[in-house]
């Protein structure tokens, strides 16, 4: 895609740049930015842009365990939906992944995300469990990549 760079974020401008996407597309749960200096020493973060504006983030959490399962998620801004981005976010963060030795891929979205929901099932996820946080009303979804080894 002409003009999408996707980036690792250096620096708190772009730990906060991926922080506004989370938050944005994860209301119910907003991060601060220690939360985010905290999950980039342990998880994979990624920011995107299309030249200089924000379309969103990823985050690729390594297998720990062993299941050798590692968690895949991509977030797109509204505004920039329906274009391939995220497809292009989802594939990075696949790959990566799988050099982490990765063999079984989830990824989690909101129930009321609709769109990140369609998204997960067209590129071949399938539900496996729905759960509510304490305090939440609204479930989350994992769902597993079908196909991965079990």
């Amino acid at each position: 895609m002409t003009g999408l760079r996707i980036e690792q974020p250096i620096g708190d401008a772009m730990l906060k740049d991926w922080q506004h996407a989370h938050n944005v597309i994860i209301p119910a749960h907003p991060l601060s930015l220690d939360d985010v200096r905290e999950r980039a020493l342990h998880n994979h973060l990624e920011v995107a842009y299309l030249d200089d504006v924000l379309v969103g983030c990823t985050t690729v959490r390594p297998p720990a365990d062993a299941t050798f399962t590692a968690t895949v998620i991509a977030r797109v801004l509204t505004a920039h939906r329906g274009r391939g981005f995220g497809t292009e976010l989802y594939e990075r963060s696949l790959k990566h992944a799988r050099t982490l030795g990765a063999q079984r891929i989830e990824t989690v979205v909101l129930a009321s995300d609709t769109d990140g929901l369609r998204f997960a099932r067209k590129h071949g996820f399938v539900e496996t469990e729905r759960y509510l946080l304490p305090g939440d009303t609204v479930h989350w979804i994992t769902l597993r990549l079908e196909g991965d080894d079990a």
